[in-house]
Order: structure tokens, then sequence, then C-alpha cells
């Protein structure tokens, strides 16, 4: 178990190192073209996320269509979102609104699921909502393209999680992760086409491959931990990337946390593990972390893929 631990920590280290690369092109090349090349690199961790009783066409097989289709627009609109947030805000803001995703996430599982849902974690929701206030402070401080782009990519994750609750013990594990990766290579290939696309240099090269390269060994490392740790065990070391966020913002772009900030940041968390726990604890089917800037969905450990959805919309919290 100790070692899947060490295994989800080195996953979210990597994760928070690919969003760094999207921090240093700092908006060189067109939100699409990042998400593209990420995408088309993503493409590395197919051969290992490919179990033994896969073919490779069941990358494009699907037994419900339009799920794997909205699942696709989701993930593309979710990797632009946060492609742009990276890119305008600092790496903490970025990821304290993108962490609002577990909110959404209970919201819409009460409107398309019809989850029964208590004052507990509807007080995390509460609690969360108010820490994207302070760090938002509306009417206080100028609001950029860049919140606007992480609160899109939480609310994106957030769809693509209810999506794999409905579809993800029905689907391939390949099935499910190359629907994460299409939609970027196809949608923001052809945007980027229609766009001025702008040759990247050899400086970003570097940075497209490491955004893309790291994605995918973040996806291979949390695969591995699933397979070593309960769910709930490699779920909450996802919060480390705030703290890799600060670093790489300190010491390397510069950024500033005030106080207020960092006391949003501070609630976001604290309704994000709430969350995690009272799924864990009414074992609702859930992947092991939030979207961020990752070309590719997030994935659900074997221990919690044959937990009953009909089990969790009865119960209430």
């Amino acid at each position: 178990m100790l070692n899947g631990i060490i295994l989800a920590f080195a996953s979210y280290a990597a994760f928070a190192f690919s969003d760094a690369c999207v921090k240093f092109l700092g908006g060189s090349l067109s939100p699409y073209e990042i998400a593209f090349f990420g995408a088309l690199f993503g493409l590395t961790a197919l051969p290992f996320m490919k179990r033994q009783d896969e073919r490779w066409r069941d990358i494009f097989i699907t037994r419900n269509k339009p799920m794997w289709l909205l699942r696709t627009i989701m993930a593309t609109s979710g990797v632009i979102g946060s492609v742009v947030a990276f890119t305008h805000l600092s790496m903490a803001e970025a990821f304290a609104l993108i962490f609002l995703l577990p909110a959404f996430v209970t919201i819409l599982s009460v409107i398309f699921l019809k989850e029964q849902v208590g004052w507990k974690r509807w007080s995390a929701v509460l609690i969360g909502f108010t820490g994207v206030l302070i760090v938002l402070r509306p009417g206080f401080r100028e609001l950029s393209l860049g919140h606007l782009g992480a609160l899109f990519a939480g609310f994106s994750g957030a769809v693509g999680i209810v999506i794999f609750r409905v579809m993800g013990n029905h689907e391939k594990r390949i099935t499910l992760y190359a629907s994460g990766l299409f939609g970027p290579i196809i949608i923001c290939g052809l945007l980027t086409a229609a766009t001025d696309y702008a040759s990247p240099t050899a400086e970003q090269w570097l940075y497209l491959a490491g955004y893309g390269l790291l994605a995918a060994l973040a996806n291979i490392l949390l695969m591995t931990a699933a397979q070593r740790a309960p769910a709930s065990a490699i779920a909450s070391p996802q919060y480390s990337q705030m703290i890799w966020a600060i670093l790489f913002g300190y010491f390397v772009f510069n950024d500033t946390i005030d106080l207020p900030m960092l006391t949003g940041i501070i609630l976001i968390i604290i309704s994000g593990f709430f969350t995690f726990i009272r799924e864990e604890k009414r074992g609702v089917t859930k992947p092991l972390s939030v979207a961020t800037s990752e070309p590719s969905p997030v994935l659900v450990p074997e221990e919690t893929q044959a937990a009953s959805l009909d089990k969790s919309s009865r119960e209430s919290t």
C-alpha cells in the first residue's frame, strides 16, 4: 500500500510539472496548438494503458456513442480551459479554481444521476464556492479570461466524471483513455489549422513535449498506484499539486499569494477533501484525480469499478 501512495504522489508531481510546462510557454502559442500537441504526445501512454485482453481497435469501439462523444468534447473543452488558466493565472490560483471540481460533481450527480445528497455534502459545496468567491473577490479585483478558463476546466472535468459513472463499468480502459485524447487531437488540430499556426521553436517543442509526456507518465503512475493501494489512499494526495504550484510560483514564476487568496485556497481544499471522504464512505464510483491540464481522462481503480450506483443514489449522507 505504501508503494501505491508513493506512486500517487509521484503521479501528481508529474501532473504539476506538466502544467508548469504550459506556464513556461507563457501564451506564446495558441491554447488550441498547445492542447493539440499535448494530446499528441499523450498517445505515448496508450501501450501502457492497454490490457492484455484488449485490442487496439477497442480504442474506437464504445457501447455508448453519445456519452463517448460528449466525454470527448468535454475533455477537449477542459484541456483548453486549463491551458488558458495556467497561461493567465498563477499556478496556485488556477489549481484552486479547478479544484472546485468535486463541488460541481456533487451538483451534477444530483441533477443527472438522481443521487440523494445530505446536508454534509451540500455544506462542502457551499464551503467550496465560498472559497472561490474569496479567491476571485469580484468587484475588488480584475477578473481575466484565465479565471473563466479555470472554472470551465473544473466544470468540464466534473461532467467527464459524471459521464464516467454512467459508462465506466461498461467500457474498456483503453477506450476511456483514448476518448480524452482524440478530442484535443481532432478538434484542436482543426482549430489550429484554421487559425494562425505558429511553428514552435526548439524551446517551445521542449515545453510541448514536457506537457504531453509528463501527463502521460502521470497517468501511467496513477494506474500503477491504483493496483497497489485503495482509492481513498491515492485520491487525497492529489492536493499535493497545490504545494508544487506554490513552490513553482514562488521560486520560478515570481507569483505571490495574499492572505485572502490563501484563505480561499484552504476552503476549496477542505471542501474537496470532505467530498472525497463522504463519497468513499458511501461507496460512490469515482476517478482518482481532478482534471487539470493533462490531455487525458482520469482513471478509476479496479477496487471502485464494481461499486453500485444504485446503492449510492438511494443512500443519503
